[in-house]
Order: structure tokens, then C-alpha cells, then sequence
């Protein structure tokens, strides 16, 4: 499974995220067979600004596809940076979750594991990671299509990252550009998602992932290959793929498909939705995040 993406451009959110969806049909099918414990993980990085977070058009679209082939529980978890509760209120989670009987979860307020990241010296250090993500047998990301402060872009796999660490703890990750890049790729191992929507139909651009300013694409990516579709969406931002360094580690790993050549594109092709997307004003310091150390290996390990 893995290394198709779709991409697709449609007149509404809704319809371009169920064509997505698809197309993959087959490799959602066979994934989420016989699963127990299936969630969805929007980005609600902001519980006030929209452009900041997953549109709940995007969610009923998943959660209405996956429910043709499935038959258990789907659950919402998020751990937002800010308040949870909030953020689903404001952006209509909560009337969608009572309207369908669906367990929104705010991972923030869950037992967790402590797993192995790095500060800026490269010193070992630990943080608290939702048990619920985790122990979860099939994670779907619904990430938002975005520039970001820390590492350039923020798409499917990161959102699963972060949103998965306990609010008190999301800051330990940030131990500068270096440091960040290394500490996403050691935690995404742990939350790979099985599925992936990312959402560009309105992207943004700029000083994301909070403070950016939107870009019109009408556009959605989505893939059981998280790698995979995180890297058509860096090209299409207008961005080298292996110039964002979580990514480049994931490819070095072998986890997913990180080279652009070998990923079967369905739908739309990247070249024609593809944009200059304006970076984020330390995209500069960003781009140096690799790391000296004659012992990358070790700590990538």
C-alpha cells in the first residue's frame, strides 16, 4: 500500500475531499478492515481562527466515506495548543458530534507514554504522548495546508506529531531548527497515520501556521502514505521537499515514499495546481536544520 496520492480540485470542500478519498478507495478498504479503534485528528493549532484550522466540511467528508466501508466507532481527538473544548465548540465539532453520536476526545486531558526526544544540545529528553494515539489502530490526519514558524510547512504528519504531545509538553519539541526536525521524525514513528487528508482548499501562506494569510486552491491531497502526500504538498507550496528536514529524515528512514518521481499521482497533476507560496519570515534560519554532529545516525536511530 502507499505511494499513490490524489489530488483534487472541486467546486466545495465536501466534494473535493470525498473524490479524494475515492480514488484510494481500494487502499482505504483494505487498511481499515478489521480495525477496533479508529480516529480522526484535526489541526486545531487555533481555537479562533478558522484559516488556522481544519474546516468541519473536511471532517464530515472523512467521516461520512469511511462510514460506507466501516461499521465501528470513529472517534475526534485533537490536542490543540490553545483549548480544545473551544476550539471544537467554536468551529463546529460539537454540533456535528451530537448530531451523528460521535466521542470528541481532547487528547490534552489523556493518560500518556513518555517517548525519547532530544533538546538543542542534543541531550536526551523525554515527552508525554497520548496513550489514545498511540494505542489507536487506524489514525486519520486532517491537516490544514500551511507555512510554518519552526520548519517550513506543516502538513499531515506533523499535525499527527504535535497534536499527539500533551499541551504542557508541546514545547519541549521546539529546541531550535535543528533539534525540531529530529524530534518530529522521532515521535512520527510512533503516530504514523494510516490515512491522510490534507486540506489546501483554502491554504495559507506567510507567517503560519497561525498568523498567515490564505491562499485560494480549491485543492485537496490525500493518501495512505502520509510521506508521500507531505511531499507533493511541500512541491506544491512551492517548496524542494528535501529542504524541509523532518521530511528528508523520513525518507532516509524508509518509513513512507519521500521521492516525487516514485509516487503514482492520481487526479490532478502537482505541476498544475502548483504555487509560490510566500514563506514564513524565518524561512531563511529555517532551511539550516541539518545537524554537524558525525553522529547523525545514532541519534536518528
Amino acid at each position: 500500500m502507499g505511494k499513490k496520492v490524489a489530488i483534487v480540485k472541486e467546486r466545495t470542500r465536501y466534494e473535493a475531499v470525498k473524490k479524494a478519498l475515492e480514488y484510494i478507495k481500494d487502499e482505504i478498504i483494505e487498511g481499515i478492515y478489521g480495525k477496533n479503534d479508529v480516529i480522526i485528528k484535526p489541526n486545531l493549532v487555533s481555537s479562533y481562527r478558522q484559516l488556522a484550522s481544519t474546516h468541519i466540511d473536511t471532517i464530515k467528508a472523512i467521516y461520512d466515506f469511511i462510514k460506507q466501508y466501516y461499521n465501528g466507532k470513529i472517534s475526534i481527538v485533537e490536542g490543540s495548543a490553545t483549548n480544545t473544548i473551544t476550539a471544537f465548540k467554536n468551529f463546529g465539532y460539537t454540533q456535528f458530534a451530537q448530531e451523528r453520536g460521535i466521542e470528541l476526545f481532547d487528547l490534552n486531558q489523556d493518560d500518556y507514554r513518555e517517548i525519547i526526544v532530544y533538546d538543542s544540545r542534543y541531550n536526551r529528553i523525554t515527552v508525554r504522548v497520548s496513550k489514545r494515539v498511540l494505542e489507536s489502530d487506524y489514525r486519520i490526519s486532517s491537516a490544514v495546508l500551511k507555512t510554518h514558524d519552526a520548519v517550513i510547512a506543516t502538513l499531515s504528519i506533523k499535525n499527527m506529531v504535535v497534536g499527539s504531545i500533551l499541551q504542557g509538553d508541546k514545547h519541549r519539541i521546539h529546541q531550535g531548527y535543528k533539534a525540531i526536525n529530529l524530534n518530529i521524525y522521532k515521535i512520527a514513528k510512533y503516530v504514523w497515520p494510516q490515512l491522510v487528508v490534507i486540506d489546501g482548499f483554502v491554504a495559507m501562506e506567510g507567517d503560519g501556521p497561525v498568523s498567515g494569510t490564505p491562499v485560494e486552491m480549491g485543492t485537496v491531497i490525500a493518501s495512505t502514505d502520509p510521506l508521500a502526500a507531505d511531499t507533493v504538498g511541500a512541491y506544491i507550496m512551492g517548496f524542494d521537499p528535501n529542504e524541509i528536514g523532518y521530511l528528508h529524515y523520513l525518507k532516509k528512514s524508509g518509513v513512507g515514499e519521500g521521492n516525487l518521481e516514485k509516487i503514482e499521482i492520481l487526479g490532478e497533476k502537482p505541476e498544475n495546481v502548483r504555487r509560490q507560496f510566500k514563506p514564513h519570515t524565518t524561512y531563511s534560519l529555517q532551511r539550516k536544520w541539518e545537524i554537524e554532529d558525525t553522529d547523525i545516525e545514532r541519534l536518528l536511530s
